[in-house]
């Protein structure tokens, strides 16, 4: 087993920490640090840090972590710590915008119906409060739409999973034919195919009625996105040989 580097141990510990807490405190841990739509009154700027640090269940930081470690270490020994750590953020940062922004749709979307028929955003937000309403307004915008007005609304982001992709993207770019092993089926495959189709699965997700669990696709979609950018801009402009010690 290779040695981890300190800055990826720091970040498995603070983690793992985030996540002992949490079990303690349970829901009040989740309103002040996971990640909340920036209407709802939950929200605080913090939280798009704070979110990357808090997980749903052991599964999710397990395989979170794993990833961390297993794609983050020769990212660091190669980049240098400060690099890795400013990579990092900003992939969690691009994935919590862009999850952020689609959420931010698909509410607007409902509301400027409802407000061209006479509907206030006071009232509207009240609905997305507590989620009930006037069956009235079903002649203008249909239940499943209300429905994941509220859910954006009221979800709250939790993971580092949009900054893992970024991750796996830098991984993948730097290292396009280290040969990965997948679950199911067990076969190697090159990280130059493996990272784009896991995007592209994202995407599908993403954008389909088709349902795996609470997972925000857009997330990892923007996470990955921003890593691209950075390593492309990186490469181009011969960035990519500096590390940041």
């Amino acid at each position: 087993m290779r040695a981890i580097p300190e800055t990826i141990k720091q970040l498995l510990i603070i983690n793992i920490l985030f996540f002992i807490g949490s079990q303690f405190l349970g829901k009040m841990s989740y309103d002040l640090l996971a990640l909340h739509y920036f209407n709802n009154d939950k929200f605080i700027f913090s939280q798009l840090l704070t979110h990357m640090f808090m997980h749903g269940s052991f599964t999710h930081i397990l395989f979170n972590m794993f990833g961390l470690y297993m794609f983050g270490s020769p990212l660091v020994q190669m980049w240098g710590s400060k690099k890795f750590l400013f990579f990092y953020f900003s992939a969690g940062l691009g994935a919590a915008g862009l999850q952020l922004f689609v959420y931010h749709l698909e509410i607007q979307s409902v509301f400027s119906v409802l407000e061209s028929n006479g509907l206030t955003f006071s009232a509207f937000k009240n609905i997305l409060l507590d989620g009930s309403y006037n069956p009235s307004i079903l002649q203008y915008v249909d239940e499943n739409s209300l429905t994941s007005a509220y859910s954006s609304f009221n979800t709250s982001l939790v993971g580092a999973s949009g900054a893992i992709y970024g991750v796996l993207v830098a991984f993948a770019f730097s290292f396009p034919n280290s040969e990965l092993m997948l679950l199911f089926p067990p076969i190697p495959i090159k990280a130059k195919f493996l990272v784009p189709g896991l995007i592209l699965i994202d995407v599908f997700f993403g954008v389909s009625s088709f349902s795996v669990g609470p997972i925000a696709h857009f997330a990892h979609v923007g996470g990955a996105l921003a890593g691209f950018i950075m390593v492309w801009y990186w490469k181009k402009n011969q960035f990519n040989k500096n590390r940041w010690n």
